[in-house]
């Protein structure tokens, strides 16, 4: 077995309970499901930015981070790879996830797998996880998910939208894929299935002729000789 993973949730929500740490949550757990069905452990730190807005104004004027806050940045550094959500203000981030992030050393996320979420009100805000997060994150030199995840209020309800699965399976999709980037993907997952015979004879094609017109797979045919070999093949 390879050695343990550390995976960090940061979540911005400013409630207790709130759909910003639900969401956060779901996501660690989809990421963990991953991960232990490859076999592999991961050491779960959640950052709870609510409990540190104090810390963070203050570190923000003085230069100084409480205990509490250094602890919460040493983490983020340290992270094998991030999950990062934060409730939707005024079409954007919240100013303390964005103040947070402020704080983390230059190039200390370079490198590093980020799934991206966000919560709001209205799907009308999802895209913020588009012009929002995913340029800070590309700013940080941060490795960006494909698959980000909204959530809007009608998404936690008996009455969300089901298709392709609706919220759960996006948290699954996204959580499977911050598993496989950081190497989770079991070995019987990753090995190839043996190429079909269709598959084969395309690439034999490749290789050789294509399509019965005779040639190679890098040599420049005129437009008029195909146009005539098609005509002559009656196709």
């Amino acid at each position: 077995m390879a050695g343990q993973l550390k995976i960090v949730t940061v979540s911005a929500g400013l409630s207790k309970p709130s759909s910003t740490r639900l969401l956060a949550d779901r996501l660690t757990e989809a990421a963990g499901r991953e991960l232990a069905a490859a076999d592999r452990k991961a050491d779960i730190t959640v950052v709870e930015l609510r409990d540190l807005a104090v810390d963070i104004a203050n570190h923000l004027v003085t230069g100084f981070p409480a205990p509490a806050l250094r602890d919460a940045l040493a983490a983020v550094a340290g992270a094998d790879g991030l999950i990062v959500v934060t409730p939707v203000f005024a079409a954007s981030y919240s100013g303390l996830f964005k103040s947070f992030f402020d704080l983390v050393e230059p190039d200390a996320l370079s490198g590093t797998p980020v799934l991206l979420a966000a919560t709001g009100g209205t799907a009308r805000h999802s895209l913020v996880v588009e012009h929002a997060l995913r340029p800070l994150f590309s700013y940080l030199h941060a490795l960006t998910l494909p698959t980000a995840v909204f959530a809007a209020t009608d998404d936690w309800g008996t009455g969300a939208d089901r298709h392709a699965g609706g919220l759960p399976a996006r948290i699954d999709r996204a959580g499977g894929e911050l598993a496989r980037l950081l190497g989770g993907t079991s070995t019987a997952a990753r090995t190839p299935e043996p190429a079909s015979s269709g598959q084969a004879g395309h690439e034999g094609r490749e290789t050789g002729e294509r399509d019965g017109i005779g040639i190679g797979i890098d040599e420049v045919v005129p437009f008029e000789q195909l146009l005539a070999n098609v005509s002559a093949n009656g196709r």
